[in-house]
């Protein structure tokens, strides 16, 4: 897994750790990295199966596999304590690390994620499941923004969306890779394990999200021990790209307010 290392170069700088979606890849923060790479130190990847990472992924893919390769790909770089900013599967793979390697993470930003599969959003995914097994790679893509983006913003960014459909097309992770990972987010369920996850975690979640209601991200913030809840009033699933200038702001306010804060430690296992 191949990571990048942006901003602040300093090994003791506070280092945040950005994980994407079901994407994976790490062109989805481009919005956000002026504002993080002039405080923290950033590390930014594609995750194993997308982009860069280019791998099979196995049969029994796993949440726990996906903290594993993280915490491991950054070990390999020194990178001992972070802190991580993940989008819906990115935030579960932030949770997962608080549960495996919990002296190594100290805070986490989940944004549009959840505690458990709500009904809507597997029907969501069953819908996007169906699509790429009986219609192909590129009805999948073209259906992707739908999930993603109000309608107002993708009818002001057609030209873009059209671009990013034939990026995506050509840089597709391949059908078993993706079925994989999907089958892995839709398991993730920490309804038994949230009480353990003692570190600061914003819970940030948009309130016309398409894709995962609000109301996940207010059950998951009722969970944890230490949460904050944040909300922004419209961008869709991805708000971090079509409201960039709120949502930085909003997790800068965050960042500033815990950058001392430490968490309750305890010992894995």
């Amino acid at each position: 897994m191949q990571l990048d290392i942006l901003g602040l170069q300093d090994p003791d700088a506070p280092t945040l750790v950005l994980a994407s979606g079901l994407g994976g890849v790490a062109g989805f923060w481009q919005p956000q990295l002026a504002a993080l790479t002039a405080r923290y130190r950033v590390v930014l990847y594609d995750q194993r199966g997308t982009g860069r990472s280019a791998d099979r992924l196995p049969e029994d893919y796993s949440m726990a596999m996906m903290a594993a390769e993280l915490a491991d790909a950054l070990a390999q770089q020194g990178i001992l304590r972070f802190s991580l900013v993940g989008h819906a599967l990115g935030g579960l793979i932030g949770l997962q690390l608080a549960l495996d390697f919990p002296t190594r993470i100290d805070r986490i930003v989940v944004i549009n994620g959840w505690l458990t599969l709500h009904p809507h959003t597997r029907r969501c995914f069953e819908t996007r499941q169906a699509l790429l097994l009986n219609s192909g790679v590129a009805a999948f893509v073209r259906a992707q923004p739908l999930f993603l983006y109000p309608a107002e913003w993708m009818a002001q960014h057609q030209a873009r969306m059209a671009q990013e459909d034939r990026h995506h097309i050509a840089h597709f992770q391949g059908q078993e890779n993706l079925m994989r990972r999907l089958h892995a987010l839709m398991h993730a369920d920490f309804r038994a394990q949230a009480e353990a996850i003692t570190q600061p975690v914003l819970v940030i979640a948009s309130q016309d999200d398409l894709l995962v209601p609000w109301s996940c991200s207010a059950a998951l913030a009722r969970a944890l021990p230490a949460a904050t809840e944040q909300s922004m009033a419209w961008g869709g699933h991805a708000m971090s790209v079509t409201d960039a200038e709120n949502f930085n702001a909003l997790l800068l306010q965050w960042l500033d307010q815990t950058d001392d804060v430490q968490p309750l430690r305890r010992v894995a296992g």
